[in-house]
């Protein structure tokens, strides 16, 4: 973490996320007084200084003295907040976390090549987030760390061979947890339909879902593997699993992932568009 640590960092835009990183690199060492925030809204201004970092409202400012920009706003104004910035970057290393928001985008709006694209997921809100990156060869390794340190702290980092990947990662862990609770929704049905109390449903379903990640993660074994250890020839589980098979559910999520994948992409393309 040292290195991020000896850097300014500014964050335009103060939403959830930006928050989550805000506190993870504070709990890692990060001084308070390193961070700046830019953010129009005045309540999310006055609870970012309550963990003393420097909050504006005004953009130029905001980035004067930063090492690191990372932008954390809504796509849809992501040219808007953009433009005026244009060839203030010299020096700094772009970070955005803006949903679709393609390098060649970016670069074209502040007139900056040194930038990393991230596809964070909702889980590094509790430190467990799982964060895709790709960045051009202009990129260099000393600034793929730093991006790599300023994320750490609120969960897994992964670096992606090509942009083309980061819709993959969009399908996978970017609205990955989103199936995960889906699945939980059900299976809290399902426990209330058995008769179970529906506080005593979800708390054995959110804690068997924990448990299998954390098995998952743990262990030598793949979850293929791990799945065929739990289930015993005619037993309860094999019962479960041919319902799912027969409602071809691995096919489904399958198509599902695709789905996502391809709306990532058709956004991207719009935004482009729209930013021009």
């Amino acid at each position: 973490m040292s290195a991020a640590l000896n850097c300014n960092i500014c964050f335009i835009g103060g939403g959830n996320m930006a928050q989550a990183l805000i506190g993870g690199l504070i709990s890692r060492g990060l001084p308070p007084t390193r961070i700046t925030v830019s953010d129009p809204v005045e309540k999310v201004r006055l609870l970012l200084a309550e963990k003393d970092v420097c909050v504006t409202d005004d953009n130029i400012a905001a980035i004067r003295d930063a090492d690191i920009v990372l932008f954390a706003v809504k796509p849809q104004v992501l040219a808007s907040v953009l433009k005026p910035l244009k060839g203030l970057f010299e020096g700094k290393l772009v970070m955005s976390i803006v949903a679709g928001a393609e390098i060649a985008t970016i670069a074209t709006l502040l007139a900056t090549d040194r930038i990393v694209r991230v596809m964070p997921n909702t889980p590094a809100l509790v430190q467990t987030g799982a964060h895709g990156l790709y960045a051009t060869e202009v990129v260099d390794s000393k600034d793929r760390e730093l991006a790599s340190q300023v994320l750490a702290a609120t969960g897994l980092t992964l670096w992606v061979n090509s942009e083309a990947q980061i819709d993959a990662v969009t399908a996978v862990s970017g609205s990955g947890p989103a199936y995960f609770f889906y699945m939980m929704e059900s299976m809290i049905r399902a426990g209330k339909n058995l008769g179970l109390d529906e506080k005593v449903a979800t708390a054995l379903t959110l804690q068997t879902a924990l448990g299998a990640a954390q098995m998952a993660i743990t262990s030598s074994n793949t979850p293929a593997e791990l799945r065929k250890n739990v289930t015993s020839p005619n037993g309860t589980t094999q019962a479960a699993l041919e319902v799912f098979d027969r409602a071809q559910i691995s096919q489904n999520i399958q198509a599902a992932l695709a789905a996502a994948q391809k709306r990532s992409q058709e956004l991207a393309q719009e935004l482009s568009e729209s930013s021009k």
